[in-house]
């Protein structure tokens, strides 16, 4: 295969391999969040705790994501290589994962003994942090400026994927137990680690980090190339949280559609467009094609917040908003990568998922006032939507 076709300008192997850890990433994450306030109600704390826990982890991660990306930039500097950093964090994670149900099983629900829980998950937050902005940085070595988004395809595939499970085998996962639950969780993230091993994670395309930089770039010009970075980090993670609180609720029971109906909707358009997003974000060139995603992502929360109770109109925006999502996601980290010289990857991985962190954090803070009123729910969502768009068109002056 010539050195001029697409596949040529992006190594898939690796590619996957990155997949496997965003897959790890996303079913832990779904077996938590589902176990978070049975197990911590079980061990005698209240509802209200368990919110305040994410918050608290969330906090954690703003500051821990840009941290562990950047000495993950010098290990690379160092030593020429990230994965002994990604590899460690992502056994601690594993450790950390599996010690929650262990917890359970020989801790006990009193006296000083029981925060032994939310201290060992509260441990599993902050491992995260230390593998995902370095992992992720990665993908700007396994695939030229230009391919990128369709590269990161792979990675919101995997995602998409994963993450309905939350809806879709909710009983299954509660069935199976902790122990059994976390255990499974556990092992994906010792795989994912096996896996990027494997493929040779430090091997890249000469030529892979092929963003222009402004070579009259200043401190000042830098740190507001972050700021926008970070703005968008936490735009988008609002916005899908806004969609994700509207839609369920846009439809009354007795519609023929249902929430996990919407749900399944928006999954299956994230799944069949991912590629293709990717392909679309790669022709459009990364900036134009976020920019793209996020103004559709505006008009159709807009939409939706006119059309509730509409069925078929509903229907169709949540197919539109996750054909819309796709192309955000895939041109998430290359945007954040291409504000930033390859030498600094890890640190803008990190700024992004540490405004992720934030949004997060925001919506949770906001989430009580905007769960009766989906219309609400998608107008906030347009908003912070906006906010991410007009952080990315600010940044035109570093055009890829």
């Amino acid at each position: 295969m010539g050195q001029s076709t697409s596949s040529a300008r992006v190594l898939w192997m690796r590619v996957w391999g990155l997949a496997a850890v965003q897959g790890a990433i996303s079913l832990t994450w779904v077996i938590y969040i589902l176990y978070l306030d049975k197990l911590l109600i079980q061990y005698g704390f209240s509802a209200e705790f368990a919110a305040g826990l994410l918050i608290v982890e969330n906090v954690l991660a703003a500051i821990m994501e840009p941290l562990m990306g950047t000495l993950s930039d010098r290990f690379q500097h160092w030593l020429g290589s990230r994965f002994p950093f990604i590899a460690v964090g992502l056994i601690a994670a594993s450790a950390c994962f599996v010690a929650v149900p262990v917890v359970l099983a020989f801790g006990s629900p009193s006296g000083i003994m029981r925060w032994l829980l939310p201290t060992a998950m509260v441990l599993w937050a902050l491992a995260q942090t230390v593998f995902r902005s370095p992992a992720m940085s990665l993908l700007g070595r396994y695939a030229y400026a230009t391919n990128l988004p369709r590269a990161a395809s792979i990675l919101t595939l995997m995602s998409s994927m994963i993450s309905p499970l939350r809806t879709f085998a909710t009983d299954l996962i509660l069935q199976i137990g902790p122990l059994f639950a976390f255990s499974i969780g556990s092992i994906s993230l010792l795989v994912a680690a096996t896996a990027l091993g494997m493929v040779g994670p430090d091997q890249g395309l000469a030529a892979a980090h092929a963003f222009q930089e402004n070579r009259r770039s200043t401190l000042s010009a830098s740190l507001l190339k972050l700021v926008l970075v970070f703005g968008t980090g936490i735009g988008t993670t609002m916005g899908f949280q806004f969609i994700m609180q509207a839609l369920p609720n846009s439809l009354t029971d007795g519609a023929l559609i249902g929430s996990k109906g919407l749900i399944g909707a928006i999954s299956a358009a994230l799944i069949v467009t991912a590629l293709p997003a990717g392909e679309l974000a790669t022709r459009l060139g990364n900036r134009r094609g976020i920019v793209v995603g996020l103004v559709g992502l505006v008009a159709a929360c807009g939409l939706l917040a006119i059309a509730q109770q509409q069925t078929i109109g509903v229907l169709a925006l949540a197919i539109a908003l996750g054909a819309a999502v796709s192309l955000v996601s895939n041109t998430s980290v290359p945007f954040a990568l291409s504000m930033v010289s390859p030498q600094r990857a890890g640190l803008g991985t990190g700024i992004f998922f540490s405004g992720a962190a934030v949004g997060f954090t925001l919506f949770v803070k906001i989430k009580p006032a905007v769960t009766e009123l989906p219309a609400m729910a998608a107008l906030g969502g347009a908003a912070v939507y906006g906010l991410a768009a007009v952080c990315v068109m600010l940044s035109t002056r570093w055009s890829d």
